[in-house]
């Protein structure tokens, strides 16, 4: 079980799910919300890669508002107010957070995101290419005229995407792929042949979740961010 913590946020303060490792150490990984918030699911996401030895923090960018797993609209209506440039702030802070944490170990900072939070991780490796080394987006990714500056991004990025995405079309998932390899970046997004938006969420709120494919994924997604972080 991991506790909620508070951190700097650019001359503000932030708050977020803490959860480290049964060692007391590990490398850094930022979880980035869904667009439910802050919710069970994602402190799940948190204490799971806790359990496989990372020290994960997630930070609360709806500020303690929720949206219920039946309630759509209101989960639609919280993301589209949450301000870019606040969420922008959060997620730094908490990068920073892990970066000054004596429990954080290994070389730079990974960030695992989901839908909303898949979006936002893209956005999190260009913003802070100073620590972000790893990134693995899960079926979201940055659409339309409001994208991060991909060149910034150092980060190797390995995402995981549905194949049956009404929200994050697979078409439009590989040509942000070949995009960014034409970019230089080092990026990989797998989209699963059968799946679902949101096949690895914990609660299963769109009936979408494949257990199967939880079971194949996130061994690769862990092993990837130790491999890429310490």
């Amino acid at each position: 079980m991991g506790q909620m913590v508070e951190f700097a946020s650019n001359g503000n303060t932030a708050r977020g799910y803490l959860a480290t490792p049964e060692r007391g150490s590990g490398p850094g990984v930022i979880v980035v919300q869904e667009w439910w918030g802050l919710d069970s699911g994602i402190k799940e996401m948190a204490d799971r890669l806790a359990a496989a030895g990372f020290v994960a923090l997630a930070p609360d960018l709806y500020h303690g508002e929720l949206a219920g797993h039946t309630e759509m609209d209101k989960a639609g209506e919280l993301m589209q107010s949450l301000p870019p440039d606040r969420a922008g702030r959060d997620m730094s802070g908490a990068v920073d957070y892990l970066v000054a944490s004596d429990a954080t170990t290994g070389d730079g900072i990974g960030v695992m995101g989901f839908c909303m939070g898949g979006l936002l991780t893209f956005v999190l490796a260009a913003l802070r290419p100073d620590a972000v080394k790893a990134a693995v987006p899960f079926y979201g990714f940055p659409q339309g005229e409001d994208q991060p500056d991909y060149s910034a991004i150092t980060a190797v990025i390995r995402g995981h995407m549905a194949e049956q995405d009404d929200f994050f079309p697979p078409a439009a998932a590989k040509e942000l792929e070949a995009r960014l390899q034409s970019m230089g970046v080092d990026c990989e997004l797998t989209v699963y042949e059968g799946s679902g938006h949101a096949f690895m969420a914990p609660h299963n709120a769109l009936g979408t979740q494949d257990q199967e494919l939880y079971d194949r994924i996130w061994p690769q997604a862990t092993g990837f961010l130790h491999e890429q972080l310490g």
